[in-house]
């Protein structure tokens, strides 16, 4: 077992800072960004859907209470208290 974990050991390769940013930098040449077109219309999607989403939930949350008040009012009534 001894001999496999120093072979894995040998097997490594060791690299130092500047081959490790010569890497990067050829990843950020291979990235493709969105233009500022892109992320704007992707920013207006997104605002109008948390809107959207908020309203809706805040409707729910209202007709959920309104239910509820409802039929705690009509318990109370039933039971007398």
């Amino acid at each position: 077992m001894a001999e496999a974990v120093g072979s894995l050991e040998k097997g490594k390769k060791k690299e130092g800072v500047a081959e490790f940013v010569r890497e990067t930098r050829a990843e950020l040449d291979r990235t493709t960004f969105p233009s500022s077109e892109d992320v704007k219309n992707t920013t207006i999607i997104v605002i109008i859907s948390v809107i959207f989403f908020a309203i809706y939930l805040f409707l729910i949350d209202q007709s959920w209470t309104y239910i509820l008040e409802a039929l705690t009012w009509a318990v109370n009534k039933i039971a007398g208290v």
